[in-house]
């Protein structure tokens, strides 16, 4: 019987050696092997005349050969050959370097399918480096997979045609036959066939449908799951209070927005089961002022909270926000991260496990096994894609099930965001405070870089602050970006030697980040220069000028929640994008951050430039890796996996029938190593 589980080493042509090249790949039997997919495809169904051929991509040329040249040495290490092919119509030379084994198979006369982009005059047609197909070979799609060096698209095919061959017959249907019949799929083994070795193009997009159907429903069953288990957790519900006194306190008036994410959440928290919820706001809407309210609410029902910071910066923020406003209503508040000194480490940590502090801020630090709290009732994290999963659990596992409010300042179309935080309940910030300035934002190349210093300094002689942003360290991490470090000394040096310059970047001890950034709050910094680093967690409401260098080289979205440091206060603020990168995709990306200040819109045209996984990052988001499925571009199958999803559990909420035995491995499988 055919076993997928066969070790990748023992097919045909790979071997040990081959076999680790393999495991880069994530493959090490014949199972993960098929569920490698073809990142596109070779289109040789319809061949086209040598004259006909477009001049912008890669096609196929049927074609017969002509003649072939001798080899000819270029240089040392490269030589070149030339063949002479004809469609009967038009000739075309074709060069190749370097592959004598290749252009020796060549036979005169006979024809071949050669692909690849058709450039020259048009009296003179020539290729370079075409692939080479036998043209009585299957003339299909030819699947072209994602790759690590030494392992070509060639040797992967062949092993998966080896892999289908032993497998055919034994391959399994994690989906139930009245789903497939339900939502109109194929069967397993005849996706897995025809995603590999389609015959035609109909075939393929069969192929595909159904197995992205099957990831977005794995997906979508491993969120629901949590959320129905979250559900079903008990915990004691906190009495309902007048948040009069907390709304009066401030030195301001809450937006609507604002005020209604406060009641849904205080309203979670007085039912019997443990508040999940998110809050997401554009940088600035003020989601703080929630978190805010839902701690002075938990400590009126006698609870405590933690806050959880990313960064020691954000939590030294978040300290300096929370306190002023929680502690005049009796709320003590507390700062631990990894830098909080032994003595105070000892005093804070005996108060907390006395109940005496009602709010602990801090980084991981908080999740270390000494800290233990009186009664935690509420966990608040920010920025939570930056914490591991087992992070968090370690955090929630202090109190007992205890409320969560999670922030973000990544704004993402609501669709997405019930995808991805399907185990949250959703508030939304769509408003930002009254008062607050838009943020005029110029992209320009280095040979303005004078005048935009000019722009920097009249400010900075007007009594105001600014940064600069670059996106490394030091020296030699890349060639042509300006490392932080030298780049402070030169404008400290020239450019701004009247000025007081200072430095902000991650692999600075604590004690010195603490030290810049209370310098430049306290106005002794003029300018500061930073990596992102400054990006969370700063700010200076006089600070009216962001400049950053290689803007080409950070995602929308990263771009916007720089800018967010600026327009803090009540001046006009700037923020310019300093680029000399040419390409279209890079100059459309910039010209969005010119148009908007809205963080959604910003959002959406980066998941339309980078598609999810670059936005979120490398599983930061608790989001498995998708091989095929898109969440932007497939949101129709989409809406049908969530229906099956719903189905599937309304019948089996633990998933323990028989016939769902392969959805719960695919689910873990799925959902191992995401962190």
């Amino acid at each position: 019987m055919a076993d997928g589980n066969k070790d990748i080493r023992y097919l045909k042509g790979v071997g040990e050696k081959r076999a680790k090249l393999y495991e880069k790949l994530g493959i090490t039997d014949l199972c993960s092997l098929l569920g490698h997919y073809p990142r596109t495809y070779i289109d040789l169904t319809r061949p086209v005349s040598i004259a006909g051929a477009p001049p912008d991509g890669a096609v196929p040329i049927r074609a017969a050969v002509v003649s072939k040249t001798g080899e000819q040495r270029i240089r040392k290490g490269l030589s070149l050959f030339k063949v002479v092919v004809t469609d009967h119509s038009s000739d075309m030379v074709i060069t190749f370097f370097n592959t004598k084994f290749t252009v020796d198979a060549l036979e005169v006369e006979q024809e071949y399918i050669f692909y690849g982009k058709v450039e020259g005059t048009f009296t003179r047609k020539t290729m370079a480096s075409p692939l080479v197909f036998r043209s009585g070979e299957r003339a299909g799609l030819i699947p072209v997979y994602p790759l690590t060096e030494g392992l070509s698209s060639k040797l992967i095919r062949e092993n998966v045609r080896q892999a289908l061959a032993e497998m055919e017959g034994h391959i399994e249907d994690p989906l139930p036959k009245e789903m497939r019949e339900a939502f109109h799929l194929c069967h397993k083994s005849y996706a897995v066939q025809n995603i590999h070795l389609p015959p035609d193009r109909a075939a393929m997009e069969i192929a595909r449908d159904r197995l992205i159907f099957e990831e977005l429903l794995l997906c979508q069953l491993a969120f629901l799951r949590m959320r129905n288990r979250s559900k079903r957790l008990k915990t004691r519900p906190m009495e309902p209070y007048d948040l009069a006194p907390f709304y009066e306190s401030l030195p301001f008036t809450l937006t609507g927005a604002q005020r209604r994410s406060i009641e849904e959440a205080c309203r979670d928290m007085t039912a019997g089961t443990p508040m999940n919820r998110l809050v997401q706001g554009d940088v600035g809407s003020g989601k703080t002022m929630v978190a805010a309210a839902a701690v002075y609410f938990a400590a009126r029902n006698g609870a405590q909270s933690a806050l959880m910071a990313p960064t020691e910066i954000l939590a030294l923020q978040h300290f300096e926000t929370l306190a002023p406003v929680l502690e005049p209503l009796g709320v003590k508040a507390a700062l631990l991260t990894g830098s909080t000194r032994a003595a105070k480490r000892r005093e804070l940590l005996k108060s907390l496990q006395a109940g005496e502090i009602q709010l602990l801020i801090g980084t991981h630090a908080i999740i270390e096994e000494t800290v233990t709290f009186d009664r935690l009732g509420l966990v608040v994290t920010d920025e939570q894609h930056r914490f591991g999963v087992a992070q968090r659990v370690r955090l929630l596992s202090k109190g007992e099930n205890p409320h969560v409010l999670v922030m973000s300042a990544t704004p993402i179309p609501r669709t997405l965001a019930q995808t991805i935080y399907c185990d949250l309940d959703l508030s939304v910030i769509d408003e930002l405070p009254p008062g607050r300035q838009k943020i005029e934002t110029y992209c320009i190349g280095s040979d303005k870089r004078m005048r935009a210093f000019g722009f920097i300094q009249k400010h900075l002689d007007a009594g105001k602050q600014a940064y600069i942003v670059c996106p490394l360290v030091e020296a030699g991490e890349a060639s042509d970006l300006k490392p932080a470090t030298e780049y402070a000394k030169l404008l400290a040096d020239r450019y701004f030697s009247g000025y007081t310059v200072g430095l902000l970047h991650g692999k600075m001890k604590p004690k010195d980040k603490e030290a810049a950034i209370t310098r430049f709050k306290n106005g002794e910094i003029q300018l500061l220069v930073s990596t992102t680093v400054v990006e969370v967690g700063v700010d200076v409401p006089n600070a009216v000028i962001m400049m950053i260098e290689n803007a080409e080289r950070f995602g929308l979205s990263q771009l916007h929640q720089l800018r967010g440091r600026v327009g803090r206060g009540r001046d006009q603020a700037y923020c310019i994008l300093l680029s000399d990168a040419k390409g279209e995709q890079t100059r459309k990306r910039l010209q969005v951050m010119c148009r908007t200040t809205d963080g959604f819109a910003i959002a959406k045209e980066d998941l339309n430039l980078r598609g999810p996984g670059d936005f979120f990052g490398l599983r930061q988001h608790g989001l498995p890796t998708l091989k095929l499925a898109d969440l932007l571009t497939d949101t129709a199958t989409l809406s049908r996996a969530q229906e099956a999803a719903r189905q599937i559990l309304t019948k089996d909420p633990d998933l323990t029938a028989p016939e769902h035995r392969l959805l719960v491995a695919g689910v873990e499988n799925m959902m191992q190593d995401v962190d």
